[in-house]
């Protein structure tokens, strides 16, 4: 893991973005917004399940109407996406919302620009810029043959000056490609020339077989290097598979901390049980229990089982007939297969109960330095790679 790359920090509404803050998950709603009800449903449904922002689409006026409402009773910021309207765009800022997507190089007349950037300014609403492969310059698709990443990256660069030249600077930018490498490639580029926050994303991933894979690479490699700020999954599905997706990858790069970890091998013939079965249930229930950040393994033979249930929080290797329940690296004993999923649900709770009691977790919440789960909690010794600033840790 890299130190996280220095950026400017902004504010959309109470969620910062850059600097030290945490890596934010947002979505996109796929209602016609001026159906208020409808779309406040999907809001809320993606904030249940952890969205920090949500973006909704402001094509008309209808839909720029509604905006006081789903401002209002939204319960997360706010971002409207706006193409080429200076009106709209006016609109929403004097709706309330949060944050505008929006791309000055669209506006053909530099006075829309500058009055976007100031009324955007006054009410302190941050703006992103939003470069998309799909919909480069032809002029730059014509110098540099295909939209390169370098292409993405001048768009970018010139679509800020539009916005600094008015003295605004709440700037976030996204350079999104359906091409992962070329995705890539301009993220890491863009990170050397500007400090603005990073909003990643793999644009026009596909459906989750495809697109869940792309975006976790994608992403998951910038975030593994210091480089993001925010992020989206972009898939063909129902949204709150977006935030599921987003909260994973950063989860498994320890850059999320809550809930839990679930450990599980792949089975094979040496297993002494159905692990497919065992695993599900295990991850369906638990999904039901108020856990704070732990680590969880369900392990299917007495190979690599015991070492890897050791290793977490709590855990169970299977052995003939029964399992070996561990509990922070120390064995409880032997357990029926009929009961291990009550048994280790069981022990759950109890080390959730002694985790909130020490306090762990508390400095992570606090904008520190990630809680490392399992026995990488237990170690003394320091663990590199979790800092912030430029250059790479050991």
């Amino acid at each position: 893991m890299y130190e996280r790359r220095k950026s400017r920090q902004i504010s959309v509404g109470s969620v910062a973005i850059g600097g030290d803050a945490p890596i934010s998950v947002q979505s996109m709603t796929t209602t016609k917004t001026d159906d208020v009800e409808a779309t406040l449903v999907q809001v809320h449904q993606l904030a249940t399940q952890g969205a920090d922002i949500v973006r909704v689409a402001v094509p008309h006026e209808a839909d720029a109407r509604a905006l006081p409402a789903i401002v209002a009773e939204g319960g997360v910021p706010i971002i409207a996406d706006i193409h080429f309207s200076v009106r709209l765009a006016m609109m929403a800022l004097e709706a309330g919302v949060q944050g505008l997507r929006v791309n000055p190089g669209n506006m053909r007349n530099p006075k829309h620009v500058q009055e976007v950037a100031e009324g955007a300014g006054e009410r302190g609403i941050p703006i992103r810029i939003g470069v998309n492969a799909g919909s480069l310059d032809r002029k730059l698709i014509a110098k540099h043959g295909r939209p390169t990443a370098e292409a993405l990256v001048e768009s970018a660069l010139w679509e800020i000056s539009l916005l600094e030249e008015h003295g605004f600077s709440d700037i976030k930018v996204s350079v999104k490609h359906q091409n992962v490498p070329e995705m890539i490639a301009a993220y890491r580029l863009l990170a050397e020339r500007t400090d603005v926050p990073l909003h990643l994303g793999v644009t026009e991933a596909g459906t989750p077989k495809q697109g869940i894979i792309k975006s976790a690479i994608g992403i998951g490699t910038l975030l593994a290097e210091g480089i993001g700020d925010t992020i989206r999954v972009s898939l063909t599905a129902d949204p709150v598979e977006e935030i599921t997706a987003g909260k994973q990858i950063l989860k498994s790069l320890g850059l999320r901390d809550e809930g839990f970890d679930l450990v599980a091998c792949p089975s094979c013939g040496r297993a002494e049980l159905d692990v497919f079965a065992l695993a599900n249930e295990v991850e369906a229930r638990i999904e039901k229990m108020d856990l704070p950040p732990m680590q969880i393994a369900v392990m299917g033979c007495e190979v690599n089982g015991p070492g890897e249930a050791r290793d977490a929080d709590i855990g169970i290797a299977a052995g003939p007939g029964r399992g070996l329940l561990f509990a922070k690296g120390k064995q409880i004993g032997w357990v029926p297969h009929a009961g291990l999923v009550d048994a280790l649900l069981a022990e759950a709770q109890r080390v959730a109960d002694e985790i909130r009691a020490s306090g762990e977790g508390a400095e992570a919440a606090e904008g520190g330095p990630t809680v490392l789960k399992g026995a990488s909690r237990r170690q003394t010794m320091a663990i590199g790679g979790i800092g912030r600033g430029p250059g790479r840790s050991n």
